[in-house]
């Protein structure tokens, strides 16, 4: 859920930033489609000292947020929002700032980066109880000393860490996540992640603590999970069961993998957001890897994505709007803009603005904050508390795998890499799917978390079409040039026995492990 890919080269410098002023469908950048030519380009090239560029520097420039405390080598990062409140807003934000906002983030194909995160359940070896945060607390700062990172502290609780463009960041029950840098390929991506267990191993160990890549608690309930001392999240657990029955498992009980891309246009953007929804779940049937619940089998492949299906509709789900023809940035804003607000964070303080209209505080009528007008860093943060199965910020996620050991860490990003970076592979995603209608999308989202790649389709199951899609997948990787292939190995023996993690798991469950899920913190140990 932390925000990565924040600042590409092309928006950190004001006088580059580039705005695109959409007209119902508008552009940034070229396209070769016949969908891209239907729509209108008018793109102008902002002075710093225009009024959108300083609106937009207020997001742009997120390297700079907070206040830096030197302690000898290291820095703390007195600040613990998505994003800082630095900048006092002179003039109301428009409809057409929240739309041009999105559009920022349109970077040419040379420019675009893969940013993958991922998150992972801590755990006592001795007792598998789940880690205190005083232990969370005890391995950040270790890992800051040892590994020269920045600490990120909320008051006077250490709740992450920063190095470079990587960062580190707890979920409500303590599941530890990374967030990737930017990056060029998948050798890249995967060193990234092997370099980050190395250094988080080496001092969990030390303290009898290792980390499981599984997609949900497979023995602990609610009661037994620790609670992370973060505004933010107290806020989103007292409004969760308001709006759905699932959602504190969701926040307290769930690990996911997720991989974040760029695009070049609007263009650009609705022909991946269209494809990555299409093919989300098979993507989850793929990396299924959540068959357990409080030390039994729950009935599902993927427990973390039924979750999704009751946590708060209103801010889940397949966006079926994102297939009509008018959809474009400024209609995924307006759907945005009807998503209720969880919270506006002012002063190092989140203020509970939960169930409130963002539309609302564009007009200065916020009840929780009465007068005052959203900065974009408070669109921003809104953004970052929309949790679709793609979610579109200034580059799009794609949310629906479960967290796992880590040669799934690797393959997720290369599944979606050579889908939605390689154009012949692209617009064969799209044809393949042009004629699924919005009742076959949903009836795979409902069913496959259940019987994963086994889920009838069509006239077939949808096996059968996850072979076709990773073929589609490894030619884009090939064509990439970077030889990088060799990652989707994982998903192709997946695909090539049907059998999923997750059922994999329940053959061990039912057999050697006795009915006992306590050697899954063994088997999926990173």
């Amino acid at each position: 859920m932390t925000l990565i890919l924040r600042a590409s080269p092309s928006c950190r410098v004001l006088t580059d930033v580039t705005r695109c002023t959409i007209r119902r469908s508008g552009v940034c950048g070229l396209a070769k489609n016949a969908e891209a030519s239907r729509m209108k380009e008018t793109c102008v090239s902002f002075s710093s000292s225009s009024r959108y560029s300083a609106k937009i520097s207020q997001v742009l420039h997120l390297d700079n947020a907070g206040i830096g405390i030197r302690r000898g080598r290291r820095s703390i990062v007195a600040a613990s929002p998505p994003t800082e409140d630095a900048v006092v807003v002179t003039e109301p934000l428009t409809k057409e700032d929240l739309v041009g906002y999105l559009a920022s983030g349109c970077k040419p194909k040379e420019k675009w980066r893969i940013g993958t995160e991922h998150e992972k359940f801590g755990f006592e070896f001795g007792t598998l109880h789940p880690m205190k945060y005083e232990q969370i607390a005890e391995l950040l700062n270790s890992i800051a000393e040892r590994f020269d990172w920045e600490k990120v502290m909320e008051g006077d609780y250490i709740i992450g860490l920063k190095q470079g463009k990587q960062s580190i960041s707890l979920e409500p029950g303590g599941q530890f996540e990374l967030s990737g840098a930017p990056l060029e390929t998948l050798h890249q991506t995967c060193a990234e992640v092997n370099s980050h267990l190395y250094q988080v191993k080496a001092v969990a160990e030390e303290m009898g603590i290792g980390f499981l890549g599984i997609g949900f608690q497979p023995k602990w309930g609610l009661k037994d999970i620790p609670v992370m001392p973060k505004g933010r999240y107290e806020i989103m657990r007292n409004y969760m069961p308001k709006v759905g029955s699932l959602g504190l498992d969701m926040m307290f009980r769930t690990c996911t993998v997720q991989v974040n891309l760029d695009f070049s246009s609007e263009a650009d953007m609705i022909r991946k957001f269209r494809a990555g929804l299409a093919l989300q779940p098979i993507a989850t049937a793929l990396f299924a890897n959540s068959p357990f619940t409080e030390g039994k089998p729950n009935g599902y492949l993927s427990m973390r994505s039924h979750i999704w299906t009751d946590t708060d509709n209103n801010r889940a789900g397949m966006l079926p709007f994102v297939f009509d023809d008018s959809f474009g940035f400024e209609q995924y804003v307006d759907y945005a803009l009807d998503v209720p607000m969880y919270f506006v964070y002012r002063k190092k303080k989140y203020i509970d603005c939960a169930g409130m209209s963002f539309r609302d505080f564009l007009a200065g009528k916020l009840p929780c904050l009465p007068g005052e007008l959203p900065t974009l860093n408070d669109w921003e943060n809104h953004l970052t508390t929309i949790f679709p199965e793609v979610r579109l910020k200034r580059y799009l996620e794609m949310r629906g795998a479960d967290g796992g050991p880590w040669r799934r860490l690797c393959a997720l990003p290369a599944f979606w890499v050579g889908l939605l970076y390689d154009e012949d592979s692209l617009q064969n995603v799209l044809d393949m799917t042009a004629d699924w209608t919005t009742g076959e999308r949903q009836m795979l989202r409902n069913k496959v978390p259940k019987t994963g790649l086994k889920t009838p389709f069509r006239d077939g199951l949808l096996r059968h079409v996850a072979q076709d899609v990773l073929k589609l997948s490894k030619d884009g990787l090939e064509r990439r040039g970077f030889k990088e292939t060799g990652f989707l190995n994982e998903v192709a023996e997946v695909v090539r026995t049907g059998v999923t993690p997750a059922e994999k798991l329940l053959d061990m469950y039912h057999g050697k492990w006795r009915e006992s899920v306590d050697p899954v913190f063994e088997e999926l140990l990173y």
